[in-house]
């Protein structure tokens, strides 16, 4: 996109560029906070050999979780399996790479590769598994490990509103991640359920800047509950 108005109009268009092998990182915690319709158009598209970045891949069916149905996904960086049997099959089965990071150490590894920070030193998976092949480095007399940071060929992220021009606002739950891989995208497509004029947003109130945004566009929104708990009445 070039110019101020970045928003677009068809999805094709929001991911256009997207080719097989490239690396997505995707904003949301669960199935709160997702870009559904720009995750549909991956599936679409039938884009390949893709490594993706996120908390986790959705259910079986939906979110992310309709990428693994045609094996679109080759690699995926996540802090957990979740609710999703495929994921765990596929995983099983060595159809799947799957690179499991604790979930503030991929947060953070999104916001240093925003960031322009090639590395950074934490204690979180010392002496597990986690630190197997990386670097150690004792510091005040405890151990870190060397993370190496996280960019993505795309970013695609979910917001509540956004001007044109990109600036946004999150809400609630949609705060995890999104924020973070927002910044960590060559090419960043917003998906968001409201686009107003600039000047509408309260600048104090504006999460990721515009500038971080390449594409926006207006999104309809299933509302799905991850797993369904409900209390029961005594008789």
């Amino acid at each position: 996109m070039a110019g101020f108005d970045k928003v677009v109009t068809s999805y094709s268009e929001a991911m256009a560029g997207l080719e097989d092998g490239m690396t997505v990182i995707a904003g949301g915690f669960g199935l709160c906070g997702i870009p559904e319709g720009l995750i549909a158009q991956i599936k679409h598209q039938g884009t390949r050999g893709l490594t993706v970045v996120s908390n986790n891949c959705g259910v079986d069916g939906f979110g992310l979780g309709v990428l693994l149905e045609d094996k679109q996904i080759s690699k995926m960086v996540a802090s957990y399996v979740g609710e999703n049997a495929l994921f765990e099959q596929q995983l099983l089965n060595g159809e799947l790479e799957v690179e499991l990071t604790p979930q503030g150490t991929l947060a953070e590894k999104m916001r240093a590769g925003g960031a322009g920070i090639p590395a950074f030193y934490t204690a979180t998976g010392v002496g597990t598994p986690v630190a197997d092949g990386k670097e150690t480095r004792n510091i005040n007399g405890r151990d870190y490990l060397l993370e190496p940071s996280i960019t993505g060929d795309f970013a695609i992220v979910k917001a509540w509103k956004a001007d044109r021009y990109g600036n946004c606002i999150y809400r609630h739950t949609a705060m995890n991640f999104n924020p973070m891989a927002a910044t960590a995208g060559k090419i960043t497509v917003l998906e968001v359920e409201e686009i107003v004029e600039p000047g509408e947003l309260e600048p104090s109130q504006i999460h990721t800047p515009g500038i971080y945004i390449d594409r926006v566009i207006k999104g309809e929104f299933e509302k799905r509950i991850e797993k369904v708990t409900t209390k029961q009445e005594n008789q």
